[in-house]
């Protein structure tokens, strides 16, 4: 990542993991989040630009995209790893989702996904291809639990069909954008310890699932698992890789529990 400018949205957990990696690999960053407190404080703790507002809004991507090229001139990769789960807003089972549960579920996790790349692959097929051969790479959040789901305790049907859009939109542009020379990929994370998981983490049924569901981490996965094998799917050594979605979730998607 050595030189490269990268945007990531959101500023906590595997965001915030995978920014501060990338730091330390000699990226370039700019943080996108509505969270000014986290924000400011992983851009001023990485070097980062940090653009704060609502990400869903028709023109917060290409104010974004328009923060990183007035201070870098181009953009390299793209780490869309902002979302939501939309529990609280009336996700759930398919019977008794609300309209809005669906409506701020799909918003969060597939709209600002789709406003963000468009607004980056744009600028990237204007550039020219870096040493690598390569014009730009997107990562886009998906989930374990569009390929793997678990009804007891993660019934939450937006959620899922968000996710699973992200991973098919992600290998759809990953096979149109190869000739063009810009990577797509797809990460598909279990149940990780971030700020978003903090009631989870207290629901002592849950973490006794967990212990068995995910056996490789005996419980929920760190956040910088995810933000390594993010790093590596962003950077030059993946840069023959496009259209795949590495799974992080310590086994959750083979085991039987």
């Amino acid at each position: 990542m050595q030189g490269k400018v990268l945007i990531v949205t959101a500023s906590s957990g595997i965001a915030a993991a995978t920014a501060r990696l990338a730091a330390e690999a000699g990226a370039r960053l700019v943080i996108a989040t509505s969270d000014p407190d986290s924000g400011w404080e992983l851009a001023a703790a990485t070097g980062a630009e940090c653009w704060v507002g609502e990400l869903s809004l028709a023109n917060s991507a290409d104010s974004i995209l328009g923060v990183c090229l007035s201070r870098f001139g181009r953009v390299d990769a793209l780490f869309n790893a902002a979302g939501l789960s939309g529990r609280r807003f009336g996700d759930g089972p398919v019977h008794q989702c609300s309209d809005e549960g669906w409506d701020v579920t799909l918003q969060q996790n597939l709209k600002v996904t789709f406003q963000m790349s468009r607004a980056a692959i744009g600028r990237m097929l204007q550039q020219e291809p870096q040493a690598d051969g390569i014009r730009g790479a997107i990562l886009n959040m998906g989930s374990v639990l569009a390929e793997a789901p678990e009804p007891r305790h993660f019934d939450t049907h937006a959620y899922a069909a968000a996710k699973g859009a992200v991973v098919a939109m992600s290998r759809s542009m990953a096979a149109y954008y190869a000739p063009h020379k810009i990577r797509v990929n797809a990460i598909a994370p279990g149940l990780v310890r971030t700020p978003a998981s903090e009631r989870s983490q207290a629901n002592a049924e849950l973490l006794d699932f967990l212990t068995k569901k995910q056996p490789l981490a005996a419980g929920m996965v760190d956040a910088e698992d995810v933000a390594r094998a993010a790093l590596f799917l962003l950077g030059t050594d993946s840069r023959a890789i496009t259209g795949d979605v590495i799974t992080v979730d310590a086994g959750w998607s083979v085991t039987g529990v």
